[in-house]
C-alpha cells in the first residue's frame, strides 16, 4: 500500500488491512505508522496520546430521545481515553428517563437543569464537570461524527493548537438542505472575523475543542446559541491561544427531523457578535 493509496482508503478498509497484519489492537499504531509515515498519521489523528490524555465529551441535551441513544454509542465506539458529561436542558419528551438509566455506566456523567435555559447554559453546566485533558463540544443530535475525534484532537496533540474548530465547509461531504442557513452562516462567520480579526470558515460549528486551561481562563455568560459567537470573540481576545481548523463532515437534519436553530437565534448570534467584541 503506497502513501498515495490513502486518500481513497476508509475505516472499514483500513480495520481489514490492520486485522491482517496486526496481532492485537495495540500492535495496530505502530503497524499504521511503518505503513503509512508520521505525516498521513497525524492527518488521520493516529498519533500516540501525551501520557494521562483524556478527552472530555460535553453534550448539552435537550428533547433528543430519537437520537440520544445511538449517539452515545457512537461516541462510546471512539478509541481514546474519554469522559461522556451529558447535561439535559428539563427534557420534556423522555429523554430523562433515558438519560437516568445511563447513570452510573463506566464513563458517563449526567446533569439535569433545574429548568430550560439553553445550550450556552448547559454547557456551562458540563464545562464546570470536565475534569479531561481536552474538551470537545458534541451536539446530543446526529449532524456531527465522533469517529472524528482524533482528527480534531491532532493539533493539540501537536502542541500546534489549543482551540480546534471542525468546519463544515472546507472540503469533506455534508448533506445538502438549507440554502438561507449557508447564507446565515457564512454571514456571521464573515461578521464574527470582521470583529475578531480571525479568518475561520465556520464560526458556527457545533465541533469546538479547547484545552481545559482555554475554558478556566475565560468566564461564558450566553445561555442559547451565542454560544458560538461568544465564546469565539473571548477566545480571539486573548492573544496566547493558537486557533486551528480542521474539515469535518456534516449530516445535518430538517427541522421535521427535530432540528432547533431559527432565525431568532441567528439575530441573537448576531447581537452576541456585537456585544462581546467590547463587553466580558
Amino acid at each position: 500500500m503506497t502513501k498515495a493509496l490513502l486518500p481513497a482508503r476508509t475505516e472499514q478498509a483500513l480495520d481489514v488491512i490492520l486485522d491482517q497484519v496486526a496481532s492485537s489492537p495495540d500492535d495496530r499504531l505502530p503497524v499504521l505508522r511503518r505503513l503509512l509515515g508520521d505525516a498521513v498519521c497525524r492527518q488521520l489523528g493516529l498519533s500516540p496520546l501525551p501520557e494521562g490524555f483524556k478527552l472530555s465529551v460535553v453534550i448539552p441535551v435537550f428533547n433528543e430521545k430519537l437520537w440520544i441513544r445511538d449517539l452515545i454509542r457512537r461516541v462510546q465506539a471512539v478509541q481514546l481515553p474519554k469522559e461522556i458529561i451529558l447535561v439535559d436542558d428539563c427534557s420534556t419528551d423522555g429523554t430523562r428517563d433515558i438519560l437516568r438509566r445511563m447513570e452510573g455506566q463506566e464513563g458517563i456523567r449526567v446533569f439535569y437543569q433545574p429548568y430550560n435555559q439553553g445550550k450556552g447554559a448547559a454547557l456551562r453546566e458540563g464545562f464546570v464537570h470536565a475534569t479531561g485533558t481536552v474538551v470537545v463540544v458534541q451536539d446530543a443530535d446526529l449532524e456531527y461524527d465522533p469517529a472524528e475525534y482524533p482528527r480534531l484532537i491532532q493539533p493539540i496533540i501537536d502542541d500546534r493548537a489549543d482551540v480546534v474548530y471542525g468546519s463544515r465547509f472546507r472540503g469533506e461531504c455534508h448533506r445538502v438542505l438549507y440554502f438561507w442557513h449557508y447564507v446565515a452562516n457564512k454571514a456571521l462567520t464573515t461578521l464574527s472575523n470582521m470583529f475578531t480579526n480571525l479568518n475561520l470558515t465556520d464560526m458556527e460549528t457545533c465541533y469546538k475543542v479547547f484545552r481545559r486551561e482555554v475554558l478556566e481562563d475565560i468566564t461564558l455568560r450566553s445561555n442559547r446559541f451565542g454560544f458560538e459567537p461568544e465564546v469565539t470573540a473571548k477566545i480571539a481576545r486573548n492573544k496566547k491561544w493558537r486557533i486551528y481548523e480542521v474539515p469535518i463532515s456534516y449530516s445535518g437534519r430538517t427541522y421535521e427531523e427535530g432540528k432547533k436553530i431559527g432565525l431568532k437565534d441567528a439575530f441573537s448570534a448576531l447581537y452576541c457578535i456585537l456585544r462581546y467584541k467590547w463587553l466580558d
